[in-house]
């Protein structure tokens, strides 16, 4: 089992090894590996369509990731009170972005933000429909968290909030939201990673001034995979495990202060 285990782990991280060793080779090749250097990151930062696309991504992580965390907690909330109405249905409504292909997704949002354009003159590809097109997506993930950690609690607490006499107010503020917060920390973090790995809805939906780094890379891939793409990819790969590092980090703490 052992073996298979390290097996597993060399598949999955040996190509991620190559991207970040290559990208400090101090030569323009994928062939030898010469010297260490940050010539591939001096370049980067010095390249403004670079940059211009590193803040489009930085931008869409963050504000779609801050409002797909709000709806789909208050989605995740929704389900759980009403989990009992007969509308279970809903939660095979919320899964549905999830399976779909990001290919079938992607076509769906360009053919509606192109009709919603031409009958308002509004919504023209760009950033905007980018941010709602990834809290489209990025929300029932959120969601099902949510909605698993409520489903985990025991339904007698929200009758002790009752026997307290705590308002609606009262109760969000001092049991709900706290109860909640690893599941909305770890929607935050995942709703991040999802909008920094994206490329098929974020090409689908963005405009000529909208580039994000994926996107970027995937233009410039076609002339071949040089150094400079290895040291982008190479800090998207930091990025997204310095927020899975955080959400375990955060994680292992309120354990700890759980258990103390």
């Amino acid at each position: 089992m052992r073996v298979i285990w390290y097996a597993v782990l060399v598949m999955l991280y040996a190509p991620l090894a190559v991207v970040v060793l290559y990208s400090f080779n101090s030569v323009n090749s994928s062939a030898e590996f010469v010297d260490v250097s940050l010539r591939w990151y001096r370049a980067l930062f010095a390249d403004d369509s670079i940059l211009s696309a590193a803040w489009n991504s930085a931008v869409l992580a963050l504000v779609s990731s801050v409002i797909a965390t709000a709806v789909g907690t208050a989605m995740g909330y929704g389900l759980y009170a009403h989990r009992d109405r007969r509308l279970g249905w809903l939660i095979a409504l919320i899964y549905l972005p999830i399976i779909m292909p990001d290919i079938v997704y992607g076509i769906a949002q360009l053919s509606f933000f192109s009709r919603l354009a031409s009958a308002t003159g509004a919504f023209d590809l760009g950033l905007g429909t980018m941010i709602i097109a990834h809290v489209s997506f990025q929300a029932p993930f959120v969601a099902l968290l949510v909605y698993s950690r409520l489903v985990g609690l025991d339904p007698r607490l929200f009758d002790a909030c009752s026997d307290l006499y705590a308002g609606a107010w009262q109760r969000a503020r001092f049991f709900i939201l706290p109860t909640l917060q690893p599941a909305i920390v770890a929607g935050f973090f995942l709703a991040l990673t999802l909008s920094i790995d994206d490329f098929v809805i974020s090409y689908f939906t963005s405009g000529p001034e909208s580039v994000t780094l994926p996107i970027f890379i995937w233009s410039a891939i076609k002339r071949g995979v040089s150094p400079e793409i290895n040291a982008i990819a190479t800090l998207m790969i930091g990025t997204v495990f310095a927020a899975a590092a955080i959400t375990l980090a955060f994680q292992y703490v309120r354990a700890r202060r759980i258990a103390s």
